[in-house]
């Protein structure tokens, strides 16, 4: 079976890897396509995915972002047209989701957050298949577009699919000239041009803190060139930006305490044992709130609050999953 997979965000091709990898040794064949955004396109070379880079994100204007979905979508329906696709695959792609539609393709959205725009709820309800993590209750999914005869809730975190076969490579310290004594910290900013993105007044103030702390190494993995720009404009010793898209799995594993104002990067924290911080000012999701009532995340407030000390734990996975239940999962949208 052909099978289309489409990735519009940089933790997209992380997700989705052992997926893609596991169907092609099923025998099925898979093509990507990609949006331009952030780091999404360095990620999936880094990974080795062949794809087909087809548009870019508009920001975060909703009168920009509607042209930019037809335009894109537009485009994804000539590509896709002639090769005959059997089963659609995405994150809460809302490309994938009009073109599925008007092409006639079953499709299978994969979330991991319950408070999705309209956009995004379109595309649920289009799709045959929505898989998401047990820790969103079925009715918040069904607000979200996803009926409980689609929904598929998986245990556990996406995280722990994706980083179940994972080993933290020390290559990327190096490659950041990363001094080893001092406490590292990944720092990754807001989602600006998400819908769910609220101000937060807190990150200015956070990187102050890390920019003046003697013995404290913070590297930033921004969303968007202007994020990469703000940071690199305060020529901060202590601050570090990467040039292009990093082993960031690795960086997190390694790393002492991680500071997220979104949310994958801080799950990944989770899973690999790293303590984690969020600064999230959007609406909290189920997710995110168990993960903070169990101890897992810590809320941070005050950015005097941030404790910067060294890792007292060795880094590895800690709850390992098999990626194939979501791969059964995603099979059966045209199985049933």
């Amino acid at each position: 079976m052909n099978i289309w997979v489409d990735c519009t965000a940089a933790a997209h091709p992380l997700v989705l890897r052992p997926i893609i990898q596991r169907l092609e040794e099923r025998g099925h064949t898979v093509r990507v396509t990609a949006r331009e955004y952030g780091q999404t396109l360095g990620v999936l070379e880094r990974l080795g995915i062949p794809y087909e880079a087809i548009g870019r994100h508009a920001g975060a204007s909703l009168g920009r972002k509607a042209g930019a979905v037809a335009t894109r979508s537009r485009a994804i329906a000539r590509w896709a047209r002639p090769q005959r696709f059997g089963l659609a695959l995405g994150h809460g792609s809302v490309d994938l989701g009009v073109v599925s539609a008007i092409l006639r393709i079953p499709s299978v959205q994969m979330q991991d957050y319950e408070y999705a725009g309209l956009q995004r709820q379109l595309a649920f309800r289009v799709a045959r298949r929505v898989l998401a993590p047990d820790a969103i209750p079925p009715d918040a999914m069904r607000r979200a577009g996803a009926s409980g005869r689609k929904l598929f809730r998986y245990p556990g975190l996406k995280e722990d699919y994706y980083l179940a076969d994972f080993e933290p490579d020390p290559a990327v310290l190096e490659e950041l000239r990363i001094d080893r004594s001092s406490v590292l910290v990944v720092f990754r900013p807001s989602p600006e041009t998400s819908a769910y993105h609220a101000d937060n007044p807190l990150e200015e103030a956070l990187l102050d803190r890390l920019a003046a702390a003697e013995g404290v190494t913070c590297v930033l993995i921004p969303r968007t060139d202007a994020q990469a720009g703000r940071a690199r404009a305060r020529a901060a010793a202590g601050i570090v930006v990467p040039e292009r898209a990093i082993d960031a799995q690795s960086l997190i594993a390694l790393a002492d305490l991680v500071v997220s104002a979104g949310g994958t990067m801080n799950r990944e924290a989770v899973a690999l044992g790293t303590r984690a911080y969020t600064i999230f000012s959007g609406r909290m999701g189920a997710v995110d709130a168990r993960l903070i009532a169990d101890g897992r995340l810590v809320p941070l407030r005050d950015p005097a609050e941030l404790r910067l000390t060294k890792r007292d734990a060795p880094p590895g996975v800690q709850h390992p999953r098999d990626p194939e239940l979501l791969v059964d999962a995603v099979l059966q949208a045209v199985e049933r």
